[in-house]
Protein backbone atom coordinates (compact mmCIF):
# COMPACT_ATOMS: atom_id res chain seq x y z
CA UNK A 1 0.00 0.00 0.00
CA UNK A 2 1.53 3.47 -0.92
CA UNK A 3 2.22 5.58 1.90
CA UNK A 4 3.55 9.37 1.78
CA UNK A 5 6.97 8.10 2.42
CA UNK A 6 6.57 5.65 -0.51
CA UNK A 7 4.82 7.50 -2.88
CA UNK A 8 6.62 9.57 -5.62
CA UNK A 9 7.97 13.09 -4.68
CA UNK A 10 5.25 15.76 -6.13
CA UNK A 11 6.75 19.33 -6.56
CA UNK A 12 3.64 20.83 -6.51
CA UNK A 13 2.28 18.92 -2.93
CA UNK A 14 5.62 19.65 -1.61
CA UNK A 15 5.52 23.68 -2.33
CA UNK A 16 1.91 23.77 -1.02
CA UNK A 17 2.30 21.67 2.22
CA UNK A 18 5.42 23.78 2.92
CA UNK A 19 5.93 25.06 6.47
CA UNK A 20 5.69 28.68 4.70
CA UNK A 21 4.35 30.03 1.22
CA UNK A 22 6.12 33.01 -0.21
CA UNK A 23 3.96 35.72 -0.56
CA UNK A 24 2.84 35.90 -3.90
CA UNK A 25 1.96 32.25 -3.93
CA UNK A 26 -0.33 32.74 -0.92
CA UNK A 27 -1.88 36.40 -2.52
CA UNK A 28 -2.71 33.67 -5.52
CA UNK A 29 -4.07 31.08 -3.34
CA UNK A 30 -6.18 33.19 -1.49
CA UNK A 31 -7.57 35.05 -4.54
CA UNK A 32 -7.61 32.73 -7.75
CA UNK A 33 -10.47 30.96 -5.84
CA UNK A 34 -12.70 34.10 -6.29
CA UNK A 35 -11.48 34.84 -9.80
CA UNK A 36 -13.32 31.21 -11.32
CA UNK A 37 -16.14 32.01 -8.82
CA UNK A 38 -16.90 34.91 -10.87
CA UNK A 39 -16.22 33.05 -14.21
CA UNK A 40 -18.54 30.30 -12.92
CA UNK A 41 -21.18 32.68 -12.32
CA UNK A 42 -21.26 34.16 -15.86
CA UNK A 43 -21.56 30.57 -16.90
CA UNK A 44 -24.25 29.57 -14.96
CA UNK A 45 -26.53 32.59 -14.52
CA UNK A 46 -28.39 32.37 -17.85
CA UNK A 47 -29.55 28.99 -16.87
CA UNK A 48 -30.54 29.91 -13.53
CA UNK A 49 -32.53 32.71 -15.11
CA UNK A 50 -34.16 30.61 -18.25
CA UNK A 51 -35.10 27.89 -14.89
CA UNK A 52 -36.64 31.65 -13.01
CA UNK A 53 -34.36 31.66 -10.49
CA UNK A 54 -32.85 34.69 -8.85
CA UNK A 55 -28.84 35.03 -9.06
CA UNK A 56 -28.76 34.13 -5.47
CA UNK A 57 -28.60 30.46 -7.13
CA UNK A 58 -26.05 31.16 -9.22
CA UNK A 59 -23.76 32.89 -6.53
CA UNK A 60 -24.48 29.08 -4.34
CA UNK A 61 -23.88 27.16 -7.68
CA UNK A 62 -20.62 28.93 -8.48
CA UNK A 63 -19.11 28.42 -5.12
CA UNK A 64 -19.92 24.67 -4.84
CA UNK A 65 -18.15 24.43 -8.50
CA UNK A 66 -15.34 25.94 -7.39
CA UNK A 67 -15.17 25.28 -3.21
CA UNK A 68 -15.69 21.53 -3.97
CA UNK A 69 -12.53 21.04 -5.55
CA UNK A 70 -10.45 23.17 -2.89
CA UNK A 71 -11.58 20.82 -0.94
CA UNK A 72 -10.86 17.95 -2.36
CA UNK A 73 -7.29 19.56 -3.31
CA UNK A 74 -6.68 19.44 0.68
CA UNK A 75 -7.88 15.89 1.08
CA UNK A 76 -5.37 14.98 -2.19
CA UNK A 77 -2.75 16.88 -0.07
CA UNK A 78 -4.07 14.65 2.75
CA UNK A 79 -3.49 11.68 1.05
CA UNK A 80 0.14 13.05 -0.32
CA UNK A 81 1.36 13.44 3.65
CA UNK A 82 -0.54 10.53 5.01
CA UNK A 83 -1.06 8.30 2.47
CA UNK A 84 -5.22 8.33 3.27
CA UNK A 85 -7.15 11.24 2.60
CA UNK A 86 -7.32 13.35 5.49
CA UNK A 87 -6.46 16.91 6.69
CA UNK A 88 -4.32 16.33 9.28
CA UNK A 89 -1.12 17.49 8.40
CA UNK A 90 -2.65 19.63 5.49
CA UNK A 91 -4.81 22.19 7.87
CA UNK A 92 -3.09 23.31 11.36
CA UNK A 93 -4.38 24.91 14.14
CA UNK A 94 -6.63 21.85 14.54
CA UNK A 95 -5.09 20.40 18.38
CA UNK A 96 -8.56 22.25 20.22
CA UNK A 97 -6.08 24.33 22.92
CA UNK A 98 -9.16 26.25 23.97
CA UNK A 99 -11.90 24.95 26.17
CA UNK A 100 -14.96 24.16 25.70
CA UNK A 101 -16.26 26.73 27.76
CA UNK A 102 -14.12 29.44 25.94
CA UNK A 103 -14.81 28.13 22.88
CA UNK A 104 -18.66 28.38 23.74
CA UNK A 105 -18.05 32.17 25.05
CA UNK A 106 -15.66 33.63 22.17
CA UNK A 107 -17.53 32.50 19.56
CA UNK A 108 -20.74 34.45 20.88
CA UNK A 109 -19.13 36.97 21.24
CA UNK A 110 -17.45 36.94 17.54
CA UNK A 111 -21.30 36.46 15.86
CA UNK A 112 -22.85 38.74 17.60
CA UNK A 113 -19.87 41.29 16.64
CA UNK A 114 -20.09 39.58 13.17
CA UNK A 115 -23.79 40.94 13.12
CA UNK A 116 -24.04 43.98 14.42
CA UNK A 117 -20.80 45.72 12.95
CA UNK A 118 -21.82 43.51 9.28
CA UNK A 119 -25.67 45.09 9.79
CA UNK A 120 -24.27 48.70 11.05
CA UNK A 121 -21.98 49.22 8.28
CA UNK A 122 -24.32 48.67 5.24
CA UNK A 123 -24.87 52.21 5.19
CA UNK A 124 -20.75 52.28 4.04
CA UNK A 125 -21.43 49.37 1.93
CA UNK A 126 -24.02 51.16 0.08
CA UNK A 127 -22.36 54.48 -0.35
CA UNK A 128 -19.50 52.96 -1.40
CA UNK A 129 -21.35 50.74 -4.43
CA UNK A 130 -22.63 54.00 -5.46
CA UNK A 131 -19.82 55.92 -5.65
CA UNK A 132 -17.85 53.46 -7.48
CA UNK A 133 -19.76 49.77 -9.08
CA UNK A 134 -22.44 50.46 -10.24
CA UNK A 135 -20.93 49.31 -13.44
CA UNK A 136 -21.00 45.59 -12.58
CA UNK A 137 -22.86 43.07 -14.41
CA UNK A 138 -23.88 41.20 -11.84
CA UNK A 139 -27.63 40.94 -11.54
CA UNK A 140 -28.95 42.40 -8.22
CA UNK A 141 -25.42 43.85 -7.08
CA UNK A 142 -24.89 46.15 -4.64
CA UNK A 143 -27.20 44.78 -0.95
CA UNK A 144 -27.42 42.05 0.16
CA UNK A 145 -31.15 40.82 -0.57
CA UNK A 146 -30.50 42.22 -4.21
CA UNK A 147 -29.68 38.80 -5.44
CA UNK A 148 -33.01 38.07 -4.52
CA UNK A 149 -35.44 41.36 -4.44
CA UNK A 150 -38.10 40.95 -7.45
CA UNK A 151 -38.87 37.07 -7.54
CA UNK A 152 -42.43 35.47 -6.00
CA UNK A 153 -42.04 34.49 -2.45
CA UNK A 154 -42.06 31.22 -3.30
CA UNK A 155 -39.38 31.19 -5.55
CA UNK A 156 -37.09 33.32 -2.64
CA UNK A 157 -38.55 30.79 -0.20
CA UNK A 158 -37.32 27.38 -2.18
CA UNK A 159 -34.41 29.16 -3.42
CA UNK A 160 -33.49 29.90 0.43
CA UNK A 161 -33.94 26.58 1.34
CA UNK A 162 -32.31 24.71 -1.07
CA UNK A 163 -29.02 27.02 -0.30
CA UNK A 164 -29.25 27.30 3.36
CA UNK A 165 -26.98 24.11 3.69
CA UNK A 166 -24.96 25.36 1.26
CA UNK A 167 -24.42 29.18 1.53
CA UNK A 168 -25.22 28.67 5.58
CA UNK A 169 -22.85 26.33 6.28
CA UNK A 170 -21.11 23.95 3.87
CA UNK A 171 -19.54 26.70 2.08
CA UNK A 172 -18.05 29.08 4.69
CA UNK A 173 -16.84 25.91 6.46
CA UNK A 174 -14.69 25.23 3.13
CA UNK A 175 -13.59 28.74 2.89
CA UNK A 176 -12.67 28.24 6.92
CA UNK A 177 -10.66 24.88 6.08
CA UNK A 178 -9.04 26.86 3.32
CA UNK A 179 -8.47 30.01 4.65
CA UNK A 180 -7.62 29.58 8.32
CA UNK A 181 -6.48 26.77 8.47
CA UNK A 182 -4.11 25.94 4.94
CA UNK A 183 -3.41 29.45 4.25
CA UNK A 184 -2.98 31.57 7.23
CA UNK A 185 -0.61 29.65 9.10
CA UNK A 186 1.42 29.27 6.36
CA UNK A 187 2.84 32.98 6.49
CA UNK A 188 4.77 32.98 9.46
CA UNK A 189 7.12 35.62 7.84
CA UNK A 190 4.54 38.21 8.32
CA UNK A 191 4.35 37.85 12.11
CA UNK A 192 1.62 39.67 14.00
CA UNK A 193 0.74 40.95 10.58
CA UNK A 194 -0.13 37.86 9.23
CA UNK A 195 -4.21 37.96 10.53
CA UNK A 196 -4.30 41.22 8.89
CA UNK A 197 -2.72 40.30 5.72
CA UNK A 198 -5.23 36.77 5.45
CA UNK A 199 -8.38 39.04 6.29
CA UNK A 200 -7.53 41.61 3.64
CA UNK A 201 -6.84 39.11 0.82
CA UNK A 202 -9.82 36.65 2.21
CA UNK A 203 -12.11 39.87 1.24
CA UNK A 204 -10.56 40.67 -1.70
CA UNK A 205 -11.23 37.36 -3.18
CA UNK A 206 -14.79 38.19 -2.58
CA UNK A 207 -14.79 40.11 -6.35
CA UNK A 208 -18.41 39.07 -6.59
CA UNK A 209 -19.35 41.87 -3.93
CA UNK A 210 -15.95 44.25 -3.97
CA UNK A 211 -18.34 47.60 -2.34
CA UNK A 212 -17.95 45.36 1.03
CA UNK A 213 -14.16 44.88 0.73
CA UNK A 214 -13.69 47.54 3.63
CA UNK A 215 -16.56 46.26 6.28
CA UNK A 216 -15.81 42.97 5.64
CA UNK A 217 -12.10 43.65 6.66
CA UNK A 218 -13.20 45.23 9.46
CA UNK A 219 -16.10 42.85 10.78
CA UNK A 220 -14.13 39.62 10.13
CA UNK A 221 -10.57 40.20 11.76
CA UNK A 222 -11.21 39.31 15.26
CA UNK A 223 -12.45 35.67 13.81
CA UNK A 224 -8.56 34.88 11.99
CA UNK A 225 -6.72 37.26 14.75
CA UNK A 226 -8.22 34.99 17.59
CA UNK A 227 -7.52 31.96 15.35
CA UNK A 228 -3.83 32.94 14.73
CA UNK A 229 -3.51 34.10 18.99
CA UNK A 230 -5.23 30.64 20.17
CA UNK A 231 -4.08 28.49 17.39
CA UNK A 232 -7.77 27.01 17.31
CA UNK A 233 -9.39 26.92 14.02
CA UNK A 234 -12.82 26.06 15.82
CA UNK A 235 -13.20 30.07 16.44
CA UNK A 236 -13.95 31.14 13.18
CA UNK A 237 -15.31 28.00 12.28
CA UNK A 238 -18.03 28.87 15.27
CA UNK A 239 -17.84 32.85 13.72
CA UNK A 240 -18.18 32.54 10.06
CA UNK A 241 -20.61 29.43 9.70
CA UNK A 242 -22.32 29.68 12.87
CA UNK A 243 -23.40 33.45 11.17
CA UNK A 244 -24.41 32.43 8.17
CA UNK A 245 -26.34 29.82 9.23
CA UNK A 246 -27.95 32.03 11.70
CA UNK A 247 -28.59 34.78 8.75
CA UNK A 248 -29.35 32.90 5.98
CA UNK A 249 -32.14 30.89 8.35
CA UNK A 250 -33.08 34.03 9.94
CA UNK A 251 -33.90 35.14 6.39
CA UNK A 252 -36.32 32.16 5.53
CA UNK A 253 -37.90 32.34 8.87
CA UNK A 254 -39.17 36.22 8.14
CA UNK A 255 -39.74 35.45 4.50
CA UNK A 256 -41.87 32.29 5.66
CA UNK A 257 -43.96 34.61 8.00
CA UNK A 258 -43.65 37.11 5.60
CA UNK A 259 -41.99 39.44 7.81
CA UNK A 260 -39.63 40.83 4.96
CA UNK A 261 -42.22 41.69 1.99
CA UNK A 262 -39.88 43.96 0.77
CA UNK A 263 -37.91 41.12 -1.41
CA UNK A 264 -40.73 39.83 -3.37
CA UNK A 265 -42.58 41.54 -6.41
Amino acid sequence: MATAQTSRPNRLADKLLADQHSLPLSIALHLVPGALVVAAYFLVNPLVHAAGCPSFLSWAIALCVILGPVLVGLLWLGRRRNGRYSLRGVLKYLDKPVSRGKLVAIVAALIVWFVVVSLALTVLDNAIYQAFFTWLPFDGAGSATGYLAGYPRSTIIATLAVCLPLTGFALPLIEELYFRGFLLPRLPQLGRWAPLVNTVLFSLYHFWSPWGFVSRVIFFLPGPLLVWWKKDLRLSIGMHPGTTLLLTAGGLVALAFNLAPGLTS
